[in-house]
């Protein structure tokens, strides 16, 4: 290699090396995720409005949404840094490698928190600005303390994890209503079968790090299943709200009922099998329930936006 490639080549490492750690600071898939969602809400708030679902609102709502949630992860992260050296699968993050300083992940974990929630209160509206930063702190100040603590943190957990899809209705509608509810009430029953198939699959790496999630603190993984199966049952009916409040068509319904039978399948697969959380056929059930989740909640939110229906 020549000497006028080599510092090219050093300087492109570089800049990918911090390019992967900002991406695991901020949890980039999950906050993606998150983008989405808000996306899909603004989506059934332009439509219930009368307004076009694309406009320059819809890049500042989904804008300062990521902003905040890729904030909030940042600042998690910081929080959590001991603990994430304990665990395998975020064992890689920039503060546990050492690749970033704690003071430099403030500096971004703040500046985007509150610069979204500001750009969102100037762009969109204050109400979107406000429930964001409380979605934030219940976020950094409810749920992730009480990990160490209690199971019950995967219910409390729950509510800032359903809040996307309402962020980006009020982003566009500037207000609550009922059909945010609609949406809130299937990202949360939704999250349960997914982080407790999360929970029984890296149960040791929870255990090890002393997080007490529910196949933690109860070993024959009973429970687990228990309540994989009831909030997987409770989702079912949830998803059928769309079409009863016109928020979409018959054919979302045939869609949704198909789809949330076959996630409650693999549901009901966890709790019949009834085995101890530490075996490995627990491990691949688990697994398999885990990516039903995964294809579940982008294809049922894809169908309710095709089918969907004007206010």
């Amino acid at each position: 290699m020549s000497t006028v490639t080599q510092p090219i080549t050093v300087a492109r490492a570089e800049t990918q090396s911090r390019f992967r750690d900002y991406s695991e600071l901020v949890k980039a898939r999950v906050t993606s995720l998150i983008m989405m969602t808000a996306w899909s809400g603004y989506y059934f708030g332009a439509l219930k409005s009368g307004v076009p679902s694309v406009s320059w609102t819809l890049l500042h709502a989904v804008l300062g949404i990521g902003m905040v949630s890729a904030g909030t992860a940042a600042m998690n992260e910081i929080m959590e840094r001991d603990t994430d050296a304990l665990m395998r699968r975020t064992a890689i993050r920039p503060l546990v490698t050492h690749s970033m300083s704690v003071i430099h992940a403030l500096i971004v974990s703040l500046g985007l928190m509150l610069g979204g929630a500001v750009y969102l209160g100037l762009t969109c509206n204050w109400l979107t600005s406000a429930l964001s930063m409380m979605t934030a702190l219940v976020y950094l100040l409810a749920y992730t303390p009480l990990k160490k603590i209690h199971p019950l943190s995967t219910f409390v957990g729950a509510f800032p994890g359903a809040m996307p899809g309402v962020l980006g209705w009020t982003a566009i509608r500037g207000r609550l209503d009922w059909e945010a509810f609609v949406l809130f009430s299937i990202m949360f029953f939704w999250q349960f079968p997914h982080f407790h198939s999360i929970a029984l699959l890296y149960r040791e790496d929870y255990e090890r790090a002393g997080i007490r999630m529910l196949p933690v603190v109860e070993h024959d993984g009973r429970s687990t299943a228990r309540a994989i199966v009831l909030y997987g049952g409770a989702l079912l009916p949830v998803t059928f709200a769309p079409t009863l409040m016109g928020i979409a068509g018959l054919g979302y319904l045939f869609g949704a009922a198909l789809l949330g039978l076959a996630l409650y399948y693999f549901c009901l697969r966890v709790w019949r099998e009834a085995l101890p959380v530490s075996s490995p056929q627990a491990k691949i059930l688990a697994r398999q329930l885990l990516q039903a989740t995964v294809i579940y909640l982008p294809l049922l939110f894809a169908l309710m936006m095709i089918d969907a229906r004007r206010g």
